[in-house]
């Protein structure tokens, strides 16, 4: 699914990075249909807009997996400039 994922993200909004890490083993028996996942996107989509609605865009990229494969996404979203400023911190 990670690939299925980071593939509509790149088609859906152009994101120029994607990064999707399965976390459903750390969330195993607690009865949840569908898979965790967390996530780095960096789109040119995301200027200026708030966090919430970045974020809102990718959860609706996303669509109806929100409601059957996947159960929990968390996303950091970012544009270009801000991921080049971040990764030239690191």
């Amino acid at each position: 699914m990670v690939g299925e994922i980071e593939q509509r993200l790149v088609e859906r909004l152009g994101a120029a990075h994607v990064e999707v890490e399965d976390e459903s083993r750390l969330h195993a028996g607690h009865g949840a249909p569908g898979g965790h996942y967390r996530a780095v996107v960096v789109s040119e989509r995301f200027a200026g807009l708030s966090r919430v609605a970045a974020q809102r865009l990718v959860y609706d990229a996303l669509g109806e997996w929100m409601e059957g494969p996947i159960h929990a996404f968390a996303v950091r979203t970012f544009t270009p400039e801000q991921w080049r400023a971040l990764r030239e911190r690191s």
